[in-house]
């Protein structure tokens, strides 16, 4: 049986649902760890109660960026060997993509928070700061070009390639405190390197990169199936249109038939 706009309304399944609930209350933890039981920081001071949810967006950012670039990659081969082009992968690139971007808009807002307390100003010039910004307007123009009119597997061709170029910048904006010399403080977790935090902290940091992932996998099943009842959308609208063209009765044919 095709799809249709009638077969399903909403986004969200039992599991969703499940995985919503499970969301809200990870996250209520989440809130009373990072701002009652973890203590402050000996330098920063309260100000290190940011970094529990600035640093898993950036992390989720990473992760939803990879998973652009891996399905639309995976599109990218499908598209020529398959009947529907592989359009599952390019609607997960694009769901990804959404979570990326919004996760990023996020890391820059809690980083200029960050930047006010511990530098005096909302923002500088820095290597890590200009290249995440570099990464949301980038991310921005994948998400702009997916928006142009035209045919569904074309366009998805070129997101596409635009999001493995955009993808680049994602190592960049991660190594850049290794690589140049900026205000930003080294990853606080990092594989391969004792972590730069402990204690109730460091168990804090890691339970709120959880949580933030479970909004982030939510949030990316959902977008996807909105993606996709677009889609139905775009295509009942043009099958009626269709129909209706066809009916039509041209146009000056009643009075060619009197003349006649």
């Amino acid at each position: 049986m095709p799809e249709s706009m009638d077969d399903s309304k909403m986004t969200a399944t039992p599991l969703t649902r499940v995985l919503g609930i499970l969301g809200i209350v990870a996250g209520v933890l989440m809130a009373v760890l990072g701002l009652f039981i973890s203590p402050p920081d000996v330098v920063q001071g309260e100000a290190v109660r940011m970094l529990y949810l600035h640093v898993p967006s950036i992390w989720i950012a990473y992760g939803s960026f990879v998973l652009t670039s891996i399905s639309s990659l995976l599109f990218l081969v499908r598209s020529r060997r398959r009947e529907d082009g592989g359009r599952h992968y390019d609607r997960i690139a694009g769901s990804a993509a959404e979570v990326g971007v919004v996760f990023t808009g996020l890391t820059l807002i809690t980083g200029m928070l960050w930047g006010k307390v511990t530098w005096g100003t909302y923002w500088q010039w820095d290597a890590r700061l200009t290249t995440t910004v570099l990464l949301f307007v980038t991310y921005l123009g994948y998400l702009a070009l997916r928006r142009l009119p035209a045919d569904p597997i074309v366009r998805g061709r070129r997101a596409a390639v635009m999001a493995l170029i955009s993808f680049i910048n994602v190592p960049i904006v991660h190594y850049s405190v290794d690589w140049w010399r900026t205000l930003h403080q080294k990853a606080s977790l990092s594989v391969g390197r004792r972590p730069e935090i402990t204690g109730e902290m460091y168990w804090t940091l890691l339970y709120s990169a959880l949580t933030v992932t479970i909004v982030g996998a939510w949030l990316i099943v959902h977008r996807y199936r909105v993606i996709r009842l677009e889609e139905i959308r775009d295509e009942e609208n043009l099958k009626m249109l269709i129909s209706s063209r066809r009916h039509e009765r041209p146009t000056g044919s009643a009075a060619d038939g009197e003349v006649s």
